[in-house]
Parts: structure tokens; C-alpha cells; sequence
């Protein structure tokens, strides 16, 4: 069991916010899957994002790793609280909700997380089970970089956040990141995030329960010959996604995936901010074996995360994933 703030994650594994998190079935299937401690949906906008052919997936032969062009789920955040309600109201399982959003602008987040309170308001036995998810990372969307390579992009939104949990302290929020290569991405993210610690009463809080390490890996490129499936793509295209680049996850980035969540644990650890050290790290990336959840629980996540596995296995991941086949 891992206590974020008011959400019990029990246990300690998930699902990633990804494409196989996206329509009622899979969040039920996840719901009822005795191996996952909390349920992360796909990440939502207001009204949905535009869907088309060219969002897909591409596994390759060579190992567990896939190549994603996806965006945002083609579901309105309306869909995913209707969801979720009928889930709760069967009342079959206390697992919690992580509702994974993120919008173009601060205003239409802010329209987002009203939504989303007023929602948790509406059933107190609900309100310490739904938590959100601040996806600042994905790398796919075309004029729309990920603000969380950028600090100055990304304070509007933590501003909403922090908006959020000063009036409401028992909302959980977490913070989804980007792989990061250089060490001052990682010195400047922590401080971003330290800047909007409080102290009420004497006990210094922060609006940022937990980060995700890690999102997938950007302007990646795989060929159509490097998955299992070649003839059918090289017909009309050499690449894996029919855009060429795409986000890179699974074995193929497990290393910089462990290297981001043991430097981020290290220096949460060290911080001189007593609420930065209550940071949770729910680590991603490349955990395709019980072994790799060991290791990133060695690299200092209290929490671990999936999504190629399941894309490949279906929820029969998080049982290969607790050694129990």
C-alpha cells in the first residue's frame, strides 16, 4: 500500500495514461483487475482531441518497446466522469481514479478542474478516490511542445493547480514528465515545483503530490521492417506510424527511464523543502518484467507504471508484472 495524500494505491501498481486506458471497457477491465491498486485514464481534454488515421501504435520485433503517435484521447472529460460514476456507484472495488488531463490554455484547464471538483463534491464517499493527472509531457501534438521542457510554458498551468489545492487541500494532483537528459532540467523542475510550497499553520505543503517518470521519448523514428508486420506498412509507407516520428516507449527506454526516477528520488530526498520530500514517484517506463519493477523500486519509485505491456497484453500485464504466472 502507498498512501498520495488522500489516495490509497493498493497495490502498488498502475496502469499509465495511454491509449489502452481509453473507453469504458478498458477502465472497467483495469477497475477489476485484482493486480492494479488505482485506475489512470487516458488523458482527456474539455471537448476531446481529433483523432484520425495517423494516431496509431507500432510494436517491434527486436524487444518490448513500441512507437506511439498518438495524442489526446478522442473522448471529452465528460465521458470519462460518466465512466468513472457508473464504475463507483457499482461500488465493487475502493480502488481509486486518476483522471489524466490537460488542455491548450490555463483558462480551459482551470474549466476542467472545476468540473472535475465539482464532480468529487457530488459523492462524499468519492472524494478521496479521484485524483488528477497533469499530462505536460506528450510529445506528439504538432505546434503544441511539451511545456514541461519549457518551465515558462508550464507555469500557467501549475498556477491552476496550485489555485485548486489552495482552495481544496484534499484534491491529490500529479505531474506526468518527460524523459530528461541534462542534469539542470532536473535542478530546475524541482525548484519550479518547490516555488509553490505554503506553509498553513506551520506544515509546509506542496500542490504537487507525485510525478510520473517516465513519458515516452520524442522524434523517435522506427522503421516498418523493425516490427513483426513489415509488408503491411512498407505498401504505403517505410515508417512504423504513418507520420515517421513518434514517441518511443517500452525496453527501449527503461534505462533513461530508471535514470530520471532515481536522480528525481535523489533529490527529493536531499531537498532543504520538508513538502518536497513528500513527494511520491510512480516510476515508468520499459517495466516489462517483474525484474523491471524491482528495479524501479530500486531507483526510488514507491509506485510503477505500465502501458506497452498492456498494449501487448492486455490486463494479463499487471499479473506478469506481480510474478504470479
Amino acid at each position: 500500500m502507498v498512501l498520495i495524500r488522500t489516495i490509497d494505491v493498493s497495490p502498488s501498481m498502475v496502469n499509465c495514461s495511454c491509449a489502452w486506458a481509453s473507453d469504458y471497457q478498458q477502465l472497467s477491465g483495469l477497475y477489476h483487475c485484482p493486480h492494479t491498486g488505482a485506475v489512470i485514464t487516458r488523458t482527456a481534454t474539455l471537448d476531446g482531441f481529433e483523432e484520425d488515421e495517423s494516431h496509431t501504435v507500432a510494436f517491434m520485433k527486436d524487444s518490448l518497446s513500441s512507437l506511439n503517435s498518438y495524442g489526446y484521447s478522442p473522448h471529452p472529460l465528460y465521458a470519462y466522469l460518466a465512466w468513472i460514476q457508473e464504475l463507483l456507484e457499482k461500488g465493487l472495488s475502493p480502488k481509486p481514479f486518476i483522471i489524466s488531463i490537460t488542455e491548450s490554455s490555463a483558462e480551459r484547464l482551470s474549466e476542467m478542474l472545476v468540473t472535475i471538483q465539482q464532480f468529487r463534491a457530488s459523492n462524499s464517499t468519492w472524494r478521496s478516490r479521484i485524483a488528477v493527472e497533469f499530462n505536460s509531457s506528450c510529445p506528439n501534438i504538432k505546434g503544441h511542445p511539451p511545456p514541461s521542457y519549457h518551465l515558462p510554458s508550464l507555469k500557467p498551468y501549475l498556477d491552476v493547480f496550485a489555485k485548486a489545492f489552495q482552495d481544496d487541500s484534499t484534491l491529490t494532483i500529479g505531474l506526468k514528465l518527460p524523459p530528461y537528459i541534462i542534469t539542470t532540467q532536473f535542478h530546475d523542475l524541482i525548484e519550479c515545483i518547490s516555488s509553490y510550497t505554503r506553509t498553513d499553520s506551520g506544515n509546509p505543503t506542496n500542490p504537487i503530490a507525485y510525478f510520473t517518470c517516465t513519458n515516452t521519448l520524442g522524434n523517435s523514428l522506427v522503421f516498418a521492417d523493425q516490427t513483426p508486420t513489415p509488408d503491411a506498412k512498407t505498401d504505403t509507407s517505410p515508417f512504423a506510424v504513418p507520420p515517421g516520428l513518434g514517441g518511443l516507449a517500452g525496453e527501449a527506454i527503461h534505462a533513461l527511464s530508471l535514470g530520471n526516477v532515481y536522480t528525481f528520488s535523489r533529490l527529493l530526498a536531499e531537498s532543504d523543502d520538508p513538502a518536497m520530500r513528500e513527494i511520491v514517484i510512480i516510476g515508468a517506463g520499459g517495466v516489462t518484467s517483474p525484474e523491471a519493477v524491482r528495479r524501479m523500486n530500486r531507483a526510488g519509485a514507491r509506485i510503477v507504471g505500465c502501458a506497452t505491456l498492456l498494449g501487448k497484453e492486455g490486463v494479463r500485464a499487471f499479473e506478469i508484472l506481480s510474478g504470479n504466472l
